[in-house]
């Protein structure tokens, strides 16, 4: 059996559980945080670094993998594993997501998407099928199926950033003028569908690799309703709710999270895709996820973005020029506190902000790597209080230790 899930626990004040993952690779806990490692690689750290954070399962990207260096060259060193040097659980990404934020060199038909390599320019394909025979020679313990990411919500409404990406599309042909939202939902949730049914088909190591389904919907909650039971009648080892956190408020965000986790098998995990930000996830897993993914972490650290459990701070900012403190006070990561990863350091002295000002503004590669290193903590420590949390029902304690979370920590009912 490529996947087992066990459910330890259940929270008596809402939907979060407490459970555990076991695939061919080990095992991980849920509710569980993958950092992003999207070409094979969690940006500026070794593997060694990524674990010491507490993460025990990564992302791989297979749109990019397989553009370079290719899945046939990823075979023959072994698989993604030994190619990168992981030994732990790797779950990878199907492109289809890449396929809509890219989508000023994408075009979407009923059989797959057609788009420009990044790399050198030229034209590739991306099927079902070839999704799947990718994703088979990387190896990697959990895959997802090619779906159909449409907006989530009519591109007319969105933000000035995801409005840019609407200008991309209408370019490409992808969003037409006279655009209908509905329409192209109901377009996505065939698409979807009919491609996770050629994805199964095409799945040439089940025993070996679990094969996720994809739920969509967009903000609309009857298509998400009708997403979930068409890609759940599929029988498969877990599902994912797709199409979420690109271009809604947070809000629409709990409302489609809540809706549609509620919907997917119970005794099968359930993995939001691309989410997200402290609050995002806490309000996830009280309705029942229990994966989550995102590249904020690692993204925000390479540009001097550190978060902490009151919000986020920039470090370039001329307020710690002189700033002899740790990024964060109590954190247990290897900048705040060197000596409990074996870094000794004079003193003890935790790496001072001023330090990581300097290594930014010289443009040295530490200063990200520092920063990553303690973005990777900090949301491994939440999961961490998340499962003591979902273990004693400790919510209000949740709220308190976590400030930027603790609006979704708390329900209207506590």
């Amino acid at each position: 059996m490529s996947l087992r899930f066990e459910i330890h626990q259940k929270s008596g004040a809402c939907g979060a559980r407490l459970g555990r993952v076991e695939t061919a690779h080990g095992g991980f806990d849920t509710p569980a945080f993958m950092p992003v490692g999207t070409q094979g690689t969690v940006k500026g750290l070794t593997p060694p670094m990524v674990a010491q954070t507490g993460a025990q399962i990564l992302l791989g990207n297979t749109y990019h993998l397989m553009l370079r260096p290719g899945a046939d060259l990823v075979a023959q060193m072994g698989g993604l594993h030994g190619f990168m040097g992981w030994d732990k659980p790797i779950l990878t990404d199907s492109g289809g997501y890449q396929a809509y934020s890219m989508s000023d060199i994408n075009a979407y038909d009923d059989d797959g998407v057609t788009f420009r390599s990044i790399v050198d320019g030229s034209k590739v394909r991306l099927t079902p099928e070839r999704a799947i025979e990718v994703q088979n020679k990387l190896g990697a313990d959990i895959i997802m199926a090619l779906d159909d990411c449409p907006p989530s919500v009519d591109p007319a409404t969105m933000n000035q950033s995801r409005l840019r990406i609407e200008a991309q599309q209408l370019k490409a042909g992808r969003v037409k003028r006279g655009y209908d939202h509905a329409r192209r939902l109901d377009e996505s949730n065939e698409r979807t569908v009919q491609w996770l049914e050629r994805c199964k088909a095409a799945h040439a190591r089940e025993g070996e690799q679990a094969l996720f389904g994809i739920v969509q919907g967009g903000t609309d909650l009857e298509r998400r309703s009708k997403s979930a039971e068409q890609v759940t009648n599929i029988d498969l080892p877990g599902y994912a709710v797709g199409g979420v956190a690109v271009g809604e408020g947070f809000e629409d965000i709990v409302g489609v999270v809540e809706h549609t986790t509620g919907l997917l098998p119970a005794e099968k995990p359930r993995y939001l895709m691309g989410v997200g930000y402290e609050r995002d996830i806490v309000a996830a897993v009280r309705s029942g996820v229990d994966m989550f993914d995102c590249v904020l972490p690692t993204r925000n650290g390479r540009n001097s973005n550190a978060f902490t459990r009151t919000g986020q701070i920039r470090l370039r900012n001329a307020r710690f020029a002189d700033d002899p403190g740790a990024i964060e006070a109590g954190c247990g990561c290897p900048a705040c506190d060197p000596g409990r990863h074996g870094w000794e350091t004079p003193g003890g002295a935790a790496i001072s902000r001023a330090y990581i000002r300097h290594l930014f503004m010289a443009k040295e590669m530490l200063g990200a790597i520092l920063v990553s290193l303690h973005n990777l903590h900090h949301f491994q420590r939440l999961m961490l209080d998340i499962r003591a949390a979902i273990g004693d029902d400790s919510w209000s304690a949740l709220a308190e230790a976590w400030p930027v979370a603790a609006g979704a920590a708390v329900g209207a009912s506590e």
